[in-house]
């Protein structure tokens, strides 16, 4: 932006320029003062810039693509620009204002093509920084933000009552197990990949479930117990709301009672004449995440002067005090530091709720990333064979307890299991030695979709009736190595794409087959046998004393996966559900 002076800051009909005292639009402002200032006072000098009065010629036209919850609040501000004449070195603002998904055009500007916009303002900056980080996405330029929006938790009055509204305050992962909890209270948000409301929630609610022992475990299920009741955007997510008050609606599972959604999506809904009773929101009182809404310019070294100076016209004329009423209008705050009592009420929020207390810290480039990794490992559909060990080991007691391997190993198998969504594939092997003729192996269940009803049940039905039913092998030995090696085999082979794709092999032992193959030979098979286009992970769990966890890990490594040693077989469900959200965030 340095070749061009700044743009008169008065148009007539202007107001003045409300201050701005965020750190970064500061620094900004402070950038563009120092390297244009020369510029302008030349240009004033040269009689180049009018500061009032009748446009020049033709008014100066942008395109601006914009989130649209916040499009029609810059639409009402353009047609104010050209109602007062408001001016860019003398010549008028033509503002043309499209609504635009933010992923997409994200997508958009990541492949490189020239865009049609010279103005993007996305709900959020972590879809500037999203293109920003691609070094073959087309340029965009973050010039400081028009408008705020908190993110917390919207709820039909009838719930939001249930759980004590407007008087209890709740931690973002207290309002998420409460719904997790409640047939009655369903929890619905925006697909995280395609909203930014979801992502900032659900990167909040892992960074707040990772400070507890066994947080990464709990944030994937809640991540899975989410993925269930996701909306492709911010919009259709309030289509889930029940829509009437009578028992049938609000029974309906396809309903949800609760929404992740911003401040403004509330305020919209309740202001709308279909609304009903409105929503309830909560405001989490660990911090809301905030919609920054930053003023992007497009491809900027390709941008005419006049383009360039327009846009930044027009950026500086939304903080002037009638665009500014048009976007509290709108619901929207217009200072991140301080919220409006008659926006709050409108959205649905009340005191005590903690809707004024300091925003939640942003998050950072690296929490997001893990965050969208988790969401994709949990919530894409998975294709696993698991592979179990029923040497005779297994029938070994588990301190403390009446049970033995094998029996707790089931019960964590079947806890599993029950994790999983029927579009999910899922598969069952044992394995000990000759089990099968010459093989240590056995397939009890074919891998295939949860979902999927055979006879008289279904998949799920099937993998529950084999899991419970896995007994160990009277005298049998472990057969490991043919084992893995057979299995990963028919894993790569039967790969699926745009699923997530696994192995996990549980076994309580050393390997015990003198004729099969070497450790070495194995590892190298593997290694030649992995892709990277067509990731095949090995989870591999140690379980118990006798097992070595220095062996799991280095066959599981050959495929890109992880070995992992539990000695109590109730935790075999929680390793299973870290592993797959490492290897997600790998892949």
């Amino acid at each position: 932006m340095g070749r061009h002076s700044l743009p008169d800051e008065y148009g007539a009909g202007a107001a003045d320029p409300r201050p701005r005292a965020r750190r970064r639009n500061v620094a900004i402002a402070t950038v563009l003062v120092l390297t244009v200032a020369a510029g302008t006072a030349a240009a004033v000098r040269g009689g180049l810039l009018s500061f009032g009065g009748s446009c020049q010629d033709h008014a100066v036209r942008l395109e601006v693509a914009a989130s649209p919850d916040v499009a029609p609040a810059l639409r009402a501000t353009a047609d104010h620009a050209r109602k007062n004449n408001i001016t860019s070195d003398g010549r008028c603002l033509d503002v043309s204002v499209t609504a635009r998904e933010s992923y997409k055009l994200t997508d958009a500007l990541r492949s490189g093509k020239k865009s049609d916009v010279q103005v993007w303002v996305p709900d959020s900056d972590v879809w500037v920084q999203r293109v920003s980080e691609d070094s073959t996405a087309t340029d965009v330029t973050n010039a400081g933000n028009v408008a705020y929006s908190p993110v917390g938790v919207a709820m039909v009055p009838s719930a939001a009552k249930s759980l004590g509204w407007p008087e209890k305050t709740y931690t973002w992962t207290e309002l998420a197990g409460a719904t997790m909890t409640s047939d009655r209270l369903k929890l619905g948000a925006a697909d995280p990949t395609r909203s930014a409301t979801g992502l900032l929630a659900l990167t909040q609610l892992s960074t707040a479930a990772a400070q507890a022992k066994g947080g990464d475990t709990q944030a994937a299920a809640m991540a899975k117990a989410l993925s269930q009741r996701t909306s492709d955007s911010d919009s259709q997510v309030l289509d889930t709301l029940p829509r009437d008050s009578s028992g049938t609606e609000q029974g309906n599972p396809k309903r949800n009672q609760a929404l992740i959604l911003s401040e403004q999506t509330a305020f919209a809904h309740n202001a709308s004449a279909d609304s009903g009773d409105g929503l309830d929101l909560f405001y989490p009182k660990d911090g809301s995440p905030q919609l920054d809404y930053p003023f992007t310019l497009v491809d900027e070294p390709r941008l005419s002067t006049d383009q360039s100076r327009a846009a930044l016209r027009f950026m500086t004329l939304l903080g002037e005090s009638e665009p500014q009423k048009i976007l509290r209008k709108h619901g929207f705050r217009t200072d991140a530091a301080t919220a409006s009592n008659a926006l709050v009420t409108e959205a649905g929020g009340r005191s005590p709720q903690p809707y004024a207390q300091a925003s939640a810290e942003p998050a950072s480039a690296k929490a997001l990333q893990e965050t969208l990794g988790m969401w994709t490992i949990t919530v894409q559909s998975a294709r696993i064979t698991t592979v179990v060990d029923a040497s005779a080991s297994m029938t070994e007691p588990v301190p403390g307890t009446d049970q033995s391997r094998m029996d707790v190993t089931k019960a964590s198998l079947l806890q599993a299991l029950a994790t999983f969504t029927p579009e999910d594939e899922i598969g069952l092997w044992k394995f000990s030695t000759k089990l099968d003729g010459d093989k240590d192996y056995r397939v009890l269940v074919p891998t295939e979709r949860l979902g999927d009803r055979k006879g008289g049940g279904t998949q799920r039905d099937k993998l529950s009736a084999a899991f419970s039913a896995l007994e160990p092998v009277q005298g049998g030995a472990t057969g490991l190595y043919d084992t893995t090696l057979a299995a990963y085999k028919a894993a790569i082979s039967s790969y699926v794409k745009g699923k997530f794709n696994a192995l996990v092999i549980l076994t309580d032992g050393v390997n015990q087959d003198p004729g099969s193959i070497s450790r070495s030979s194995l590892v190298a098979q593997l290694q030649k046998l992995t892709n990277p286009e067509r990731p095949v992970p090995l989870i591999a769990i140690a379980v118990g004393p006798d097992a070595d966890k220095e062996e799991v890990d280095q066959i599981a490594k050959a495929t890109g996966g992880s070995g992992h040693q539990v000695n109590d077989p109730s935790q075999i469900h929680s390793v299973i559900l870290k592993a797959i959200v490492a290897a997600g965030s790998q892949s």
